[in-house]
Formats: C-alpha cells, sequence, structure tokens
C-alpha cells in the first residue's frame, strides 16, 4: 500500500502560515524542530538517556521545549518500536521501554500540555527521509536507512512534482530492515529482538558499544572490512534486489557520521551487484542530526 504525502513541498508560501512541530523520540535522546511557512525556526536536543521509563521521556520532551512551544496547535511524532494505530500506542520498543503502552497523545499532553490539539504520528524514517528530499531536492525512489540506536528504513517514490509518496508493506512500515538477517561468515550475532544475524545486531549502537567499547571508537577506526559495515552492505544490496532505489541515504546517529565511508561502502555494493539495481544510483549520508524532527513538522498537515 503505499500512502501519499501531500505537504507543501515546492517552497510556495502557504496563505495560512501556521508554526508546525516535530518531535522525535530516538533511543538515546529527544529532537524538536520548529517551521513556518518552510523555513526552520528552532531545533533542540534533550540529554541522553538509556532505556528511559515514561517519566523521563515526559521530562525529555518538556526540558528541550523549554517553553517554546506556546504558539503550536499541531505537530507530528516520530517513535520507535511496533505502532498500534487503532490505539495509538506503541506495543513494543526494545529500546525505549517508557512508550510501551501509553497513548501517545497522552504522553505529549503529559510533556506539552493541552495546547497541540492534533497530533500526528509518522514513521521516523519516513520523516527522516521527507525532509532530506525536500531539502535535496531529490526525485525516483529514496531508501533512508536510519542508524541510531536501532535500525529503521523509510521508503519514498518522489515524482516530478516533489511530493513524496510512502512506500508500506507492514502496517505503517516499509519493512524491517534492522531485523533482516545479514550473517557474516566468523562474526555471528543475535539481534535485540532475538534474531539471528540481524543488521541492528552487528550496527545498532548497543552493538557497537559491545564491540568497540564506544560509538566514538567504531566512527574513528571501523573500515568497510569490519563486521558492522559488511552487514550494512549486505542489507544496502538485499535492498536494491527487493526495492530498486536511485538513492539510499545513511541517516541516524551513526549513519549521518559515516560520511567518509561512503566510497568504500558504494564500492563494495556495487561489487557483483544485481543486474536489476538502478544504473546510476547513489550513496550518501545525511546532513545532520535533525531530519526526523523536521520531517515530522513538514508533515503535520497531512
Amino acid at each position: 500500500m503505499k500512502s501519499r504525502l501531500r505537504g507543501d513541498f515546492t517552497g510556495v508560501k502557504a496563505i495560512h502560515c501556521m508554526i508546525q512541530l516535530g518531535i522525535d523520540i530516538g533511543g538515546t535522546s529527544v529532537k524538536l524542530a520548529a517551521i513556518e511557512d518552510g523555513k526552520t525556526l528552532w531545533t533542540g536536543q534533550s540529554g541522553f538517556y538509556t532505556r528511559p521509563d515514561t517519566r523521563a521521556l515526559v521530562d525529555a520532551i518538556r526540558a528541550t521545549a523549554a517553553g517554546r512551544v506556546s504558539e503550536v496547535q499541531s505537530a507530528g511524532l516520530c517513535v520507535p518500536g511496533l505502532y498500534d494505530a487503532d490505539r495509538r500506542t506503541i506495543t513494543a520498543a526494545v529500546n525505549v521501554p517508557g512508550l510501551v503502552g501509553i497513548k501517545l497523545d497522552d504522553l505529549i499532553a503529559q510533556a506539552l500540555g493541552s495546547g497541540i490539539k492534533q497530533l500526528k504520528i509518522i514513521n521516523d524514517a519516513v520523516a527522516t527521509g521527507t525532509d532530506v528530499v525536500v531539502s535535496r531536492g531529490l526525485t525516483g525512489r529514496v531508501l533512508a536507512i536510519a542508524l541510531g540506536t536501532g535500525v529503521g528504513m523509510g521508503v519514498l517514490d518522489v515524482p516530478g512534482d516533489g511530493r513524496p509518496i510512502a512506500l508500506f508493506v507492514d502496517g505503517a512500515s516499509p519493512g524491517h530492515i534492522g531485523q533482516v538477517d545479514c550473517s557474516i561468515e566468523g562474526e555471528p550475532v543475535i539481534g535485540p529482538d532475538g534474531g539471528a544475524g540481524s543488521l541492528e545486531g552487528y550496527i545498532g549502537v548497543p552493538a557497537l558499544v559491545k564491540r568497540y567499547g564506544s560509538t566514538g571508537k567504531f566512527l574513528e577506526t571501523t573500515t568497510v572490512n569490519n563486521a558492522p559495515i559488511r552487514g550494512l552492505v549486505r542489507a544496502i544490496r538485499i535492498c536494491h534486489g527487493i526495492y530498486r532505489p536511485h538513492h539510499v541515504i545513511l541517516v541516524g546517529g551513526i549513519g549521518t557520521r559515516l560520511r567518509r565511508l561512503v566510497p568504500d561502502i558504494k564500492r563494495a555494493c556495487d561489487t557483483n551487484l544485481t543486474s536489476i539495481a538502478r544504473q546510476g544510483w547513489t550513496l550518501s549520508a545525511g546532513d545532520h542530526d535533525f531530519h526526523a524532527a523536521l520531517g515530522a513538522a513538514r508533515l503535520t498537515s497531512e
């Protein structure tokens, strides 16, 4: 099923300008962004946390907003985990247990008060991809792989009018790339969901900390020959067989910081790549850590 995202992606000034808020609840922090008339007003990030409970999430959102949302009536919210659209709750979130079981509208009301009358729940990788599409003016099929505490993915078809169409195959998800078996010979892993060889078991933040001691050490020392990157290469190659993207973008706290390895990763992906892959496909890294929050803000009016 495809869902058209009909936001103002052309940069044309809207008749009725309004402040749009994006809230990105990630595995290690909360990020907020506000836009008006397509332009960024401000961004903010909370302190870091580990497996937060609901109270910690409320405090993180409230502190990051810091009184800057009094004029906001609608917001877009990105959350990780399995989403129950009927109940507007998360039913499973390995890295953010405080999201599980609470109605997301109530969570935001506790943090920001009752001023926000409309809350749209948005797939985080779709939101990220949307902001990248808008900021770079991309067309074609765009696949955004979000590498952070967990691993997610958004797939967007962008026709010539620049209005992204999100591709969903499982509820509000294009599939679960973090749980795909990317087993590397001699480097077995079990992902946090219990799946053998999962991409998240190789390159999710907990896996990197366990293997390298810190994500900083990983980013400084890793090469295309190390297991986490080899797993990523295998996942991208699998995506070419399924989605045939024109553009693949590495985003999230880890993905954005893999920029130095993009040429090496691209060469590894291209080696004997399936002939059904798009000719001239591109690989790049995100520009900053606020793509998801900005994308959520852009999509609030949908």
